[in-house]
């Protein structure tokens, strides 16, 4: 059946996307209604986005407030939202500098810049080179683009910014035979999300940070997706006691109002950006910033990280008891409230189409897995509601 707001996207909308045939109108709580009417339960977050789940009252009030007061200014001036949500990211990061950007993307434009001019500051100029994992995903743009290890979303837009070589994520022997007297810094994510939903083990990533320490070179953890709480700790690499000297973030950082970051440690604030050397326009405005501050004031009064910590196992057992149960489901990886399903002897679009027609969005990561990022506020019962939805899809 034909839908008009289908049409008039596609007829106006530069097609980048294959888009579920699903027109969505509003949410409440753990879930999302169609233009139709139709409920669904969301284990999608919009992509790791929407922590809170949706029409959350303290957060949707302060952006109203926010709205009356001021949206724009730009980084000509000082304004109390940036200030306040800059100290909130640096209290819970334990680092000490604070960079707003509008998305994740940017956010890793950002630290690729620092990781350079921090060597060209202590070294000069031979030391760029970038390791980054294969299978990962940092964005689209051009210097994201060159850290992504995915032939498929590369090689249409070569040649891309030179000097990154790639390694094996989890394979610490793979990184240090791409380690060479240029290398200024190691880019990888402490999850990885698109390329499968694969933890870092702690051993990797210990290894990665001893190496980094040896020869002073800049550890970038990104944390965009498996950020602020979704693994049970605020930030995952929290859980593996390795502080990286960038991090990057966004997504569920303004649950839904664009807003990123890269943070920096104290040795390489002290060493890399001054006045000139990065910009943006709209990054840490007002609006945003009110967005970043409602979020930590949210998390804190709903303890919506030990929420995670204390229900995550029971969604992992209720995802093991269908891997056992379904010859489809392959396995079952991730930490937190960030979890794949490997499917095999079908397509995984198939499972998820299903699964809308039951009611439950869900998504991919990668060729074969289906992802699970759901607002981090889902109870068991959500947990039990998807499990019943899921089940009839994979029937």
């Amino acid at each position: 059946m034909s839908n008009p707001y289908i049409e008039e996207a596609e007829d106006a909308i530069l097609h980048t996307y294959n888009r579920y045939q699903i027109v969505l109108d509003k949410g409440e709580g753990v879930h999302l209604y169609d233009v139709n009417g139709k409920e669904y339960l969301d284990f999608a977050a919009g992509i790791a986005v929407q922590s809170l789940g949706y029409n959350n009252k303290e957060y949707t009030q302060a952006l109203k407030d926010q709205i009356d007061k001021l949206t724009h200014i730009s980084n000509l001036y000082y304004s109390v939202p940036m200030a306040e949500a800059a100290e909130k990211v640096k209290k819970a990061s334990g680092m000490e500098k604070v960079f707003f950007t509008n998305s994740g993307t940017e956010a890793i434009e950002g630290a690729l810049k620092v990781a350079r001019k921090y060597s060209y500051a202590k070294y000069g100029e031979n030391r760029y080179e970038i390791i980054a994992m294969n299978h990962s995903f940092h964005g689209r743009s051009m210097g994201a683009l060159s850290v992504t290890g995915n032939e498929k979303y590369r090689k249409p837009f070569e040649p891309l910014i030179g000097g990154v070589r790639f390694a094996d994520y989890n394979d610490l022997e793979s990184v240090k035979s791409q380690l060479t007297d240029k290398t200024c810094g190691i880019i990888l994510e402490t999850v990885q999300g698109e390329g499968g939903i694969y933890p870092a083990t702690k051993e990797f990533l210990q290894g990665v940070r001893d190496l980094c320490d040896e020869h002073d070179i800049l550890l970038i953890l990104d944390e965009i997706q498996c950020g602020m709480g979704r693994t049970g700790k605020l930030f995952a690499w929290q859980d593996y006691g390795v502080q990286p000297d960038v991090m990057t973030c966004a997504k569920a950082l303004g649950c839904g109002v664009p807003v990123g970051a890269f943070v920096l440690n104290k040795k390489t604030a002290e060493h890399s950006l001054v006045p000139g050397d990065h910009g943006t326009t709209y990054g840490g405005n007002p609006l945003a910033c009110a967005a970043v501050n409602a979020v930590f004031e949210c998390y804190e009064k709903q303890h919506v990280v030990e929420h995670v910590a204390e229900t995550a196992p029971y969604l992992e057992k209720k995802l093991d008891e269908l891997v056992e149960k379904y010859d489809c489901l392959a396995a079952r990886r991730g930490k937190g409230f960030m979890q794949g399903l490997v499917v095999t002897g079908r397509p995984v679009g198939e499972v998820i189409n299903r699964a809308i027609e039951n009611g439950l969005l869900v998504i991919s990561a990668g060729s074969d897995v289906l992802r699970m990022v759901p607002p981090l506020v889902i109870t068991k019962d959500d947990i039990d509601e998807m499990i019943e939805k899921l089940e009839k899809a994979l029937q």
